[in-house]
């Protein structure tokens, strides 16, 4: 038979004394991370402030004296004593690990209560340590606590101060885009703008501290405002904007109506003016939107296509009946171009008016040449008439009696000019000869111009 295992002893358990009345036990966050060697090392210098009696009641060493924190039955001394002192190392890892939340920019006030915390327990704490120097660093964290609370508070209060600027501005300008004229508003680019101040609006809050409740309240009330306006305005715009296309539709339907009654007209030039004036009412028109209204100007206009298109087809008819009128006209004017330039004013008028009475006889020629031929014979017949213009100015006799009382006129100052010359003469003034010289010359000149005018009109 096989032999029962003999049972091991039970460990025995240390007996921590009882802290003071309403003593909370230590919080124990995670720890600093640590090696064996350095808590091996830092529990024998736990272990030099307690010592252990007889009983293997451990006692804490402290500058006021010694105080029984437990007992270890069952075990060694040093190993009472170990256990005792690495509580205390526990509690000392717990305060290094405050000092460095406290470093690292943990809440002030967090690390403060839970220095506080611990700092009231280590009276009563079971442990074997340095108590005046765990105490000597609590204290200095709660210092510290109070100066980080202070920059803290500073840096809350900049960052409050922030967070209102931001929101101020985000709010005055959703009140500027707000406050735009409706008729001048870019909607689209507009209503974007609102949509990015509203993210801007919840990356603030989430960015910043909140505000009291009263500053917060008029603000967003404020943006709240501003972003109805907003949208009130934009609803009335494009309802606007339905509304007057769909006026535009209702007329351009009644202008397509009556260009389509119009299309099969053959009152070319009376319709051809009805049509432009339909072209006027439709730019008048608003628009029915642009897709609508691409759709409505392709009826309007084959509706005038139709027209138009059956007048030219009309003209080009006529224009090839008169073809033949064309020819006739055609070497009517090369005649009458031939009587040019005029010499015989007589034989040309004679002349011409044989011509113009063959040119009635002819016709009427296609449209495209009607202006070509027309006005070359009018260039004709308006060289005769500046022939006959100059000659009756050249044979009118008051015209030639103007011109023998300006001739004696200057006979008589040419008479007094040569006096003058010789009295200067006499005189022997180089410059008054010059001057009744030049004087002279000009009256003498013009005498020699209007005898020549003179000779053409005898």
């Amino acid at each position: 038979m096989t032999k029962p295992t003999p049972q091991q002893p039970p460990v025995p358990r240390p007996r921590p004394m009882p802290g003071p009345a309403g003593a909370r036990p230590v919080a124990a966050p995670a720890a600093p991370a640590r090696s064996q060697a350095d808590r091996d090392q830092a529990i024998a210098a736990a272990s030099a402030h307690g010592r252990v009696d007889d009983d293997l009641r451990v006692f804490a060493v402290t500058p006021e004296g010694e105080r029984e924190v437990g007992q270890y039955p069952d075990a060694t001394a040093d190993e009472a004593l170990r256990y005792f002192a690495g509580r205390f190392v526990a509690v000392e890892e717990q305060v290094e690990l405050l000092e460095q939340r406290l470093a690292a920019g943990a809440e002030a006030q967090a690390v403060r209560a839970s220095a506080r915390s611990q700092r009231e327990e280590l009276p009563g704490l079971a442990a074997v340590g340095d108590f005046a120097a765990l105490d000597a660093r609590l204290s200095a964290v709660l210092d510290a606590t109070e100066a980080a609370a202070q920059q803290e508070r500073a840096r809350r209060s900049q960052r409050l101060e922030e967070g209102r600027a931001e929101r101020t501005r985000i709010v005055e300008e959703a009140e500027a885009v707000a406050a735009q004229d409706p008729q001048r508003t870019q909607w689209k680019d507009s209503a974007a703008r609102m949509r990015a101040l509203f993210d801007e609006w919840k990356s603030v809050q989430s960015s910043y501290p909140r505000l009291p409740a009263a500053q917060d309240k008029e603000l967003w009330g404020r943006f709240s405002q501003a972003r109805s306006t907003f949208d009130r305005g934009r609803k009335a715009h494009f309802a606007q904007l339905d509304e007057r296309a769909a006026e535009g539709r209702r007329l351009k339907e009644k202008l397509i109506a009556r260009a389509e009654e119009l299309s099969g007209s053959t009152e070319w030039r009376e319709t051809a003016s009805k049509y432009r004036d339909l072209m006027d009412e439709w730019k008048a028109a608003p628009r029915a939107g642009r897709r609508e209204d691409d759709a409505l100007w392709a009826r309007f206009r084959a509706a005038q296509d139709v027209f138009f298109d059956a007048r030219t087809a009309a003209n080009a008819r006529i224009d090839e009946e008169y073809r033949g009128n064309l020819t006739v006209k055609e070497e009517l004017l090369a005649e009458a171009q031939a009587l040019l330039p005029i010499t015989d004013i007589q034989a040309a008028k004679t002349a011409l008016r044989g011509i113009q009475d063959r040119w009635e006889d002819a016709g009427k020629v296609p449209r495209g040449d009607l202006n070509r031929i027309e006005g070359g014979l009018r260039a004709v017949e308006q060289a005769l008439a500046d022939a006959e213009q100059a000659e009756w100015e050249r044979t009118n006799p008051e015209t030639r009696a103007r011109t023998s009382g300006m001739l004696a006129q200057l006979e008589d100052a040419i008479a007094e000019l040569e006096a003058d010359l010789e009295a200067a003469r006499d005189s022997g003034d180089a410059d008054r000869i010059a001057r009744a010289e030049e004087a002279l010359g000009a009256r003498r000149a013009w005498y020699d111009q209007i005898a020549a005018t003179a000779a053409d009109l005898g």
